[in-house]
Formats: C-alpha cells, sequence, structure tokens
C-alpha cells in the first residue's frame, strides 16, 4: 500500500484562487522539482524536511473527520508523489469532496484528468523573475478548463509583460481562470492594477495572498 510524505494537514481558509477565503483542508506533501526564486515553501522541500508517512486511506479519513468539503492537495508539487493517482481516485470517489490540485507547472496533467469527479487545477505559469519558466509544460494550457486557474506570480513590469503575451498567445481567458498575483512585499498592488487597467485586462483577476494578510508572510500550517 502507497505510502505518502505529508509535511503538513490543516484546515485554514483558501488564502488564494477561486474559493479563497472559503474553508479548505489543507494536505502539503514533501518534495519540488523546481526552485523558484520567491519561493515561500521551500523548507518543504528540503531533503531533510520533517514528515509523516500517510496511506491514502489515511488521508480520507482525516480530510472526513475535518467535516470540510473542500481539499486542497499542495506542496511541493504533489504530482510528484507516487501512485498520487490512486489517492485522486479514491477521494474523486467521494462526490461530497471538491478537490484542488495546486501544481507548478512542470508536470503533464494528461494523466490526472480522467476521473468521474475531476479535481480542479490551479497551475502557475512561472515567469521570468522565478528562473523557472524553461521547466513550464506549454501543452498543460491546452487541458485546462472552466474549472480550472492559471496562476502568474509577477514580481516586475517584465513578470507582468510576459504573463500578457502567455495569456494572449493562449487565449487562457476564455479557457479557464486566470490571476495574477505578487511577489509578496516586491512589486506593488496599486501598479499591477494600474497595469491592469492601461492593458484592459478583462476577466483577469488580482489576486490576494489572504493567508498572508490575516497570519504574516512566515507562518506555516495556515
Amino acid at each position: 500500500m502507497t505510502r505518502y510524505k505529508v509535511v503538513e494537514k490543516f484546515v485554514s481558509i483558501n488564502g488564494e484562487g477561486v474559493l479563497a477565503g472559503q474553508l479548505a483542508v489543507f494536505i502539503r506533501f514533501k518534495g519540488c522539482n523546481l526552485s523558484c526564486s520567491y519561493c515561500d515553501t521551500a523548507w518543504a522541500n528540503e531533503k531533510q524536511a520533517d514528515f509523516v508517512f500517510m496511506t491514502g486511506l489515511q488521508i480520507y479519513r482525516y480530510i472526513k473527520e475535518t467535516g470540510i468539503k473542500n481539499v486542497t492537495l499542495t506542496g511541493g508539487e504533489p504530482l510528484l508523489q507516487p501512485d498520487i493517482r490512486d489517492l485522486l481516485s479514491m477521494l474523486s470517489g467521494d462526490k461530497d469532496l471538491h478537490i484542488e490540485i495546486e501544481t507548478n507547472g512542470s508536470i503533464g496533467l494528461s494523466d490526472f484528468i480522467n476521473f468521474k469527479n475531476p479535481p480542479s487545477f490551479t497551475m502557475d505559469y512561472k515567469l521570468p523573475g522565478s528562473f523557472m519558466e524553461s521547466e513550464m509544460l506549454i501543452s498543460n494550457l491546452k487541458l485546462l478548463t472552466k474549472k480550472d486557474t492559471v496562476k502568474f506570480v509577477a514580481g516586475s513590469t517584465e513578470d507582468l509583460n510576459r504573463a500578457k503575451e502567455i495569456m494572449t498567445a493562449h487565449e487562457l481567458t476564455k479557457k479557464c481562470h486566470v490571476h495574477i498575483s505578487t511577489v509578496f512585499g516586491k512589486l506593488g498592488l496599486k501598479e499591477v492594477v494600474e497595469y491592469m487597467k492601461q492593458n484592459g485586462m478583462n476577466d483577469v483577476t488580482l489576486q490576494l495572498q489572504m493567508h498572508k494578510i490575516i497570519w504574516g508572510p512566515g507562518e506555516t500550517g495556515v
């Protein structure tokens, strides 16, 4: 039986995404294949990071015990976990749950969409300031639907320009939700709003990281 490396499990609000402000139960898995310049969960990717092994059934039971229907699988990069499809198959069998996967854009999504109750994806597109754009799997953009979200985390005007290029080239606002977030404390929110106004960015959402506003940028388990 597969055991998954879980570094955190907790109930909080969704700090970002389509369900921002709603309660969710978070399962954070260990490990990531990228190293973004602004990563705020780098501790979860360290080889020495503490974790507990949990079976899929143990994860499911924990989720149900919370009484929370929104489930966020995050990391690290959750899709790197061995046999993660088995866990997704189990969770998708419960129609009372809404499963969201936060993924970094470098892992192919085609193996994770064929479920009766498929998860929604919040997929990052790594902009130049992350130093990870070369790892992006562009083919993923074709697989996204109205239940999914592409998130751009911008730390500069250069990043905003690149985000706009990707949105336009792939007509993302016609396919899925599109959110712009900022590297915390680096790019001003007013600057982003002005950029959106100047470029007529209809159907794009400026996303605030509510959990960082409420608890601060360094807090874990929230």
